[in-house]
């Protein structure tokens, strides 16, 4: 399996591009889309100036190792170059295991794109009033209501206003997820997280299957540049080890309309268009959105159609009314 692993191949993406003539959305995985000032990759070389680690992580040749299978640690290692792509993409090759049986480990790793970085706290070892993305892989239930299977792989996207909540596992403000058996694997399992055009992408290949399985795609999702790019874990009563083989970000060569190109990028503040609040999730036990209040253009074009379709009705059943008037008086 190849350490980046591109949704598509280059062959395929090379056709496409060929044949429509138009700007790929999609990183082929080419080494020039590689940008190694956001990457973390073996031997580490770039930990201590590129990357800054804290805690009990630990670097080695092999992994980077932010938590050990030991109780109450935290670790996480931050890319200290911030992101000035549009459209990116990241590839991240990690590793949980332990000695913990089924249902006794814990807590998960983060991938965190934000606007601070080293800010240790409560979520994974990390602030929990982020501004920016954050990547949940939640190796352990705490909501003991939930009808969910862990490991389970969800996506935030914050302004700084709303906490994390750890006791019902982020469902309150996730965008969407998965589970995805991750954990003392024998083979090699990822993560690519991949924003483009406002469309957030999380795909993962844990099944030794050497393909993407398809986790989170979500539309209007608005992320500023000049945020970090970084990872962190944490371990509570239960401990698990958390390594981190390679981050890998590719930038993906997208074209823009003009009035795009020309805003500030930096200034955007993080936020998700949807048509449902993520706060409307709290108390929905299969995790889906319910839907919102109705607006009042929403309540008009509601009864509009009410209206049309009582009336119908009405002309079908005045039509049917007469066609049996005249057939009942030919038996007279």
């Amino acid at each position: 399996m190849s350490g980046f692993k591109p949704f598509l191949s280059s062959t395929l993406i090379f056709l496409l591009a060929e044949c429509c003539l138009v700007g790929c959305d999609i990183t082929d995985g080419n080494a020039e889309y590689l940008k190694r000032e956001h990457s973390l990759t073996k031997p580490y070389q770039g930990v201590g100036s590129q990357w800054d680690f804290w805690g009990s992580t630990l670097v080695t040749s092999s992994y980077v190792r932010l938590t050990p299978d030991e109780r109450s640690k935290q670790g996480s290692i931050w890319n200290t170059v911030p992101c000035h792509l549009k459209d990116w993409e990241m590839h991240v090759q990690f590793k949980v295991h332990g000695s913990g049986k089924k249902n006794l480990h814990g807590d998960g790793v983060a991938i965190w794109y934000t606007k601070d970085r080293l800010h240790p706290g409560p979520v994974f070892s990390n602030n929990a009033h982020f501004h920016g993305l954050a990547v949940f892989i939640d190796t352990y239930s705490n909501d003991d209501s939930t009808d969910r299977s862990f490991p389970y792989i969800s996506a935030m996207v914050n302004n700084g206003t709303v906490s994390y909540d750890h006791g019902k596992d982020g469902r309150s403000s996730e965008l969407g997820g998965c589970s995805a058996d991750i954990r003392n694997r024998d083979f090699d399992t990822y993560l690519a997280v991949r924003y483009s055009r406002g469309r957030l992408t999380v795909m993962v290949d844990v099944d030794d299957k050497n393909e993407w399985k398809e986790c989170i795609d979500i539309g209007g999702v608005r992320l500023p540049t000049g945020y970090f790019f970084g990872a962190s874990a944490a371990t509570g009563d239960l401990s698990d080890n958390h390594d981190i083989i390679s981050m890998k970000l590719y930038q993906l060569m997208v074209d823009h309309a003009d009035d795009e190109e020309n805003l500030d990028w930096t200034k955007i503040e993080p936020s998700v268009s949807l048509f449902k609040s993520p706060k409307d999730n709290i108390d929905d036990p299969t995790g889906n959105f319910r839907g919102t209040p109705l607006t009042g253009w929403k309540m008009f074009l509601l009864l509009l159609c009410g209206l049309l379709g009582i009336i119908v009705c009405a002309v079908v059943g005045a039509v049917v009314f007469q066609k049996r008037q005249e057939r009942n008086k030919r038996f007279y």
